[in-house]
């Protein structure tokens, strides 16, 4: 039985590094082994480093998924590359679940949690 009063629940940080195979153009500004971390819903690039609108427009949509617990089964588990927008551009953006992170309904929120 669950603690009626535990508000809790868990999402995975992430990180997005971008890969690109040997002497492929790179339009986008990145360089092979840029990354970004997302824990919660923080975006964090290391000092001096940018990442481009477009590409993360192109990853946005994936990130919550990817954050959230999935089933062995589901593609969101087991797929981890998305191309660069750009069709000229030969990199791709491997997202790598790290550590889970909990966080609480009422710290994130303040719409209440629905009665059961």
């Amino acid at each position: 039985m669950t603690d009626k009063q535990d508000d809790s629940f868990e999402l995975y940080d992430l990180r997005v590094e971008v890969t690109a195979p040997v002497g492929g153009a790179i339009y986008c500004g990145a360089k092979p082994g840029d990354y970004f971390e997302l824990r919660g819903e923080m975006l964090h690039l290391p000092p001096g480093q940018g990442f481009s609108i477009y590409s993360l427009a192109a990853l946005l949509p994936l990130l919550p998924a990817k954050q959230r617990p999935t089933h062995a089964n589901d593609w969101m588990t087991s797929d981890a590359e998305v191309a660069c927008p750009d069709p000229n551009c030969s990199t791709r953006f491997r997202i790598q679940r790290l550590g889970l992170r909990r966080f609480n309904h009422a710290a994130t929120t303040a719409v209440p949690r629905p009665k059961a």
